[in-house]
């Protein structure tokens, strides 16, 4: 975890894009809402937001985010057990809504039966909605079942969030095999200290990041907790951070910039 304050002035947000970030309203205590958020990171010159809730659909808060500030706010749906975990019809009525990316579980990922049948059928609706399919809180032998199915049905807008962390634990070559079929996200949220967080060393993500390669990963931040800087603030440290230990600005840009927009644009 981060012992020491670091100078973030320099570093220049525009044309970025943060692919995880929690707003209030929620079930858990979040320090800003949607607006304001949307808010800081046009001051910022960002190009977008994704706004997500464990909760609830993010989709229409995240348009009247987009149509009030003037960025785009993406938005979508967690499969957790309140929905009915991995439940087809609130796929179907998200990308209905317009909603960009679709979760599988996190908070209800002990609760819920992940089977086959019920994985193709939402994998076939996001792929032919265009959306993004992010693997939530699974373990790497559930992302490799997912994966497995995506290749059979063409979805190539896959997201494997925070791979690094205990709720998920892939391994750097379970890593690897993973980014040739998706985008690796890695979330500053797990460098934050212990026990609300893992305490993760900012190194575990630099060292994931050569391994794997940076034109197949994200960076984002995961924040909106109470108790953590907005995320703004949070993405500007996380990328002084990972410059400190190595990362290249050419490469900074690229996992915020170009790897984001292929998921949420092209």
């Amino acid at each position: 975890m981060l012992k020491r304050k670091l100078d973030t002035s320099e570093i220049k947000l525009e044309g970025m894009i943060d692919t995880h970030v929690h707003t209030k309203p929620d079930i858990k205590p979040r320090l800003k809402d949607d607006i304001s958020v949307a808010k800081d990171a046009k001051k910022e010159k960002m190009k977008a937001l994704v706004i997500k809730s464990h909760g609830e659909s993010t989709v229409g808060r995240a348009q009247l985010a987009t149509d009030l500030v003037g960025i785009d706010v993406f938005g979508g749906i967690v499969l957790n057990e309140n929905v009915g975990g991995i439940n087809p019809n609130a796929v179907e009525v998200t990308a209905k809504l317009g909603g960009k990316i679709v979760w599988l579980p996190t908070v209800s990922i002990d609760k819920i039966n992940i089977n086959k049948n019920s994985l193709e059928d939402v994998i076939i609706i996001v792929a032919e909605n265009d959306m993004v399919l992010a693997t939530g809180h699974l373990k790497p032998s559930q992302i490799f079942q997912v994966l497995d199915i995506a290749q059979e049905y063409n979805l190539k807008k896959i997201l494997i969030n925070h791979p690094l962390t205990k709720v998920v634990g892939a391994n750097l070559d379970e890593q690897k095999e993973m980014g040739k079929y998706g985008f690796l996200e890695h979330c500053f949220v797990a460098c934050m200290p212990k026990p609300k967080h893992d305490g993760l060393d900012v190194t575990k993500i630099v060292e994931s990041i050569k391994y794997v390669g940076y034109k197949r990963c994200i960076l984002a931040t995961d924040f909106g907790q109470i108790h953590n800087p907005p995320p703004v603030l949070g993405l500007k440290i996380f990328i002084k951070e990972l410059m400190c230990h190595g990362i290249s600005w050419k490469h900074v840009k690229y996992m915020t910039s170009v790897n984001p927009k292929k998921l949420l644009y092209m």
